[in-house]
C-alpha cells in the first residue's frame, strides 16, 4: 500500500554564488523607497505530490528528484517538507 506526500522543496542559490536578480530586485526595492533591505537572495519554490511506501521512501525519492532535476546542485541549495496527505485528500 502505498501513502501519497505533498512536498514542499525550497531552491536556494549557494553563499558563495552571485546573484544578480537578487540584487536586482533589492535596488529596485530601493528606487521604490524601500530602505534597510540587506542580502536579498532570489531562489524557487515547488509544490509537488509524490506516492511512495512511506516517508522514508518519499524521502529518498525527492531527494533524488532535486540532485537530478530540480536543483543545480553546482550552484544551488535544497530543502524540502514532506506532509502525508491523509486518504480523503486532507494533509495530515
Amino acid at each position: 500500500m502505498t501513502q501519497t506526500y505533498q512536498a514542499q522543496v525550497y531552491v536556494t542559490l549557494r553563499p558563495s554564488v552571485l546573484d544578480p536578480a537578487g540584487t536586482a530586485a533589492q535596488s529596485g526595492l530601493a528606487q521604490l523607497g524601500f530602505e534597510g533591505v540587506d542580502r536579498l537572495r532570489i531562489g524557487k519554490y515547488i509544490e509537488l505530490t509524490v506516492e511512495a511506501a512511506d516517508e522514508a521512501a518519499a524521502s529518498e525519492q525527492l531527494d533524488a528528484m532535486c540532485d537530478r532535476l530540480l536543483a543545480n546542485t553546482t550552484i544551488e541549495n535544497y530543502r524540502f517538507e514532506l506532509t502525508a496527505i491523509d486518504p480523503a485528500g486532507a494533509a495530515s
